[in-house]
């Protein structure tokens, strides 16, 4: 597990990629399962926008063999990527399904501009759009639009309360889906579907991926909370 800063746009990708396994090279530690050429294989849970700041990401990375949590952090802890920090380490057990194919969800942060925001109607307009049956949007891509359903993509959406005249960010908090079949919400999205049924204008100031939840884990409502592991 490892955390994040926001990072320059050229910093995801194959570059993220690039920069951990040339981590994992330096580290001295026994990796194992290369790619075609000859590089540590690395796993994402998902895929995380440059903007976005994230508390609990993970990654799965594969050694030849089984070392104790610390010596991986010692290894690997001063030579993660720029704006990457080493938090943690476990063991997987070798049979279980690839990390990504793992991830059914993930909870989100966002601090928006408060000011002139009315904070009961922003919450009542995230009420609206769970209790709907469909929020038809429209998502460009390469410059073609393609029409599509965000609300099997949300899994919930709140407003936290504070006086309407307060001056400090407003914070929404949103689990989101990954579904093979419909792809995955993207929190841009639901708060540009939540201004529009506010029938206003949000200003995103901070992006926060508090958490990816894995199939097994129980999201029980409490957004941040750490994972219960079945």
């Amino acid at each position: 597990m490892f955390r994040r800063d926001a990072v320059p746009a050229d910093l995801v990708g194959r570059a993220v990629i690039d920069a951990w396994q040339s981590a994992l090279l330096e580290s001295g530690l026994d990796v194992a399962q290369l790619d075609g050429a000859g590089r540590p294989r690395i796993a994402f849970g998902a895929p995380l926008p440059a903007a976005a700041e994230a508390e609990a990401e993970l990654a799965e990375i594969f050694l030849a063999e089984r070392v104790p949590a610390w010596h991986v952090r010692e290894a690997l802890g001063a030579r993660m990527p720029p704006g990457h920090v080493f938090v943690s380490a476990e063991d997987v057990w070798l049979g279980a399904p690839p990390l990504p194919g793992r991830v059914i969800a993930a909870e989100w942060r966002i601090e928006i501009d408060a000011s002139p925001i009315d904070r009961s109607r922003l919450a009542a307009a995230a009420a609206d759009m769970i209790a709907a049956n469909a929020l038809p949007r429209v998502r460009s891509k390469a410059g073609i639009e393609k029409s599509y359903d965000l609300r099997p993509l949300l899994d919930d959406i709140r407003v936290d309360s504070l006086d309407d005249g307060s001056r400090d960010p407003l914070t929404v908090r949103i689990r989101t889906r990954f579904r093979p079949e419909l792809g995955s919400g993207r929190p841009d999205e639901v708060i540009a579907a939540l201004a529009e049924a506010a029938g206003t204008t949000l200003t995103l100031r901070r992006l926060v991926r508090e958490r990816l939840v894995l199939a097994g884990e129980e999201a029980n409502g409490s957004f941040g909370s750490p994972p219960v592991r079945r």
